[in-house]
């Protein structure tokens, strides 16, 4: 029988970190939250909040060891993965696994994954680690391309470059944005594509993967802005999506909830990345279904049942973004954001703003994805972050 409660370590403590830790709390587990800064978001209701570099393999083994928990969730890109595996070895539990984690925390390991290994269809793709591997990428890909770093968050370091003038400046983002010390970027095929989507894929201990109503997203620098639920695809692109994810994620392992998302460009869809963990365009499912991303994924991995989940009619989100740079953040607008019917807003409190960063979200339902849509981004436009 399953006992609780569960003490839970999670990686990182930021925005989608701080709705584990609720969902956590609600099931009456201890979460130990864990990230490089003090007071991030997660940290606010966590039981227990531990500052570290979690690059630093002795930091994080130490931490991990100290707390003896039952799972270690981690929730950002940038850990010692080799850490997590002698870890899991001595018998603690790594969400969805070590193994999960180190591949999909590499944007080339998980493309080669997806691409040579599992056959899956991509953007064409190639890598560069100095100015000539870069022009060779380009000669062979054409204009205009897409250079990432191999390993960043949030759309960081990404550019797109139309014109060989850019190549060195891109370049030069990329690295400077990298999580790690890898000089290896990523040069992409631009995709000119109809739909963007997010399918949200749930491994449960002994049962077949299930999948969310996909969700539409529109990004800006790599970067999530919006998304809505449910996204316009038919049921030949619905299947090849779930196809295709439920192929990946069994060949990664373990349980949980999986962000993985796809192009869709004509009678094609194309894989793109893959998170192990809830994801930021799953925000929207806040509002949009009755078991939201974060207790799906916490159901997957504590063994617990997912009997149904159930859909509204028309959901969408919008970011909030700060337009500069301080510290002691305050709100503006919140009464006027909250004033049309079925809107709801989260702040995500974060103790810094720094321009372009994401503060918050609102979240919004009508009849129609356009409906939604619009009162999501309404609501938006009213909040503004100031200093206090």
């Amino acid at each position: 029988m399953n006992i609780f409660p569960k003490t839970l370590i999670l990686l990182g403590s930021g925005e989608l970190g701080k709705e584990i830790t609720i969902s956590a709390k609600r099931l009456g587990c201890k979460v130990i939250a864990c990230d490089r800064y003090a007071n991030a978001p997660a940290m606010q209701i966590a039981d227990i909040a531990e500052v570290l570099d979690m690059t630093d393999p002795i930091m994080l083994k130490t931490i991990i060891r100290k707390h003896k928990p039952d799972l270690v969730i981690p929730e950002i890109e940038a850990l010692e993965v080799n850490s997590l595996k002698e870890l899991e070895e001595e018998g603690i539990k790594i969400i969805p696994t070590a193994k999960a984690t180190a591949i999909t925390m590499n944007r080339d390991k998980i493309r080669n994954l997806a691409a040579d290994e599992l056959g899956l269809k991509t953007a064409k793709f190639a890598y560069a680690k100095n100015k000539e591997e870069l022009i060779e990428a380009t000669k062979a890909l054409g204009y205009p391309i897409i250079i990432k770093p191999v390993m960043s968050s949030s759309g960081k370091g990404q550019s797109l470059v139309v014109k060989s003038n850019g190549l060195e400046d891109a370049f030069q983002s990329a690295i400077k944005e990298a999580r790690g010390k890898s000089n290896l970027v990523i040069v992409e095929e631009f995709i000119k594509f109809d739909l963007e989507i997010t399918l949200l894929t749930i491994r449960q201990q002994n049962e077949e993967a299930i999948f969310c109503s996909p969700i539409g997203h529109e990004q800006s620098g790599g970067d999530y802005q919006c998304s809505w639920q449910p996204a316009e695809l038919n049921n030949e692109h619905l299947k090849q999506a779930q196809s295709m994810a439920k192929l990946i994620t069994n060949h990664l392992g373990g349980v949980g909830l999986f962000g993985v998302e796809f192009f869709i460009r004509g009678d094609e869809v194309i894989f793109s990345e893959l998170s192990p963990r809830p994801h930021d365009t799953g925000l929207v499912t806040m509002i949009s279904q009755n078991i939201n991303e974060f207790e799906l994924h916490l159901r997957a991995i504590l063994g617990l049942p997912i009997p149904e989940i159930i859909n509204a009619e028309a959901a969408a989100s919008r970011v909030i973004l700060s337009k500069d740079t301080f510290s002691n953040v305050a709100y503006k607008g919140i009464e006027k954001a909250l004033s049309a019917k079925n809107t709801q807003l989260l702040l995500f409190g974060k103790p810094n703003a720094k321009k372009g960063r994401r503060m918050g979200v609102t979240l919004a339902l009508d009849k129609t994805i356009e409906k939604a849509r619009s009162k999501a981004d309404k609501a938006a436009a009213c909040i503004e972050v100031i200093q206090g």
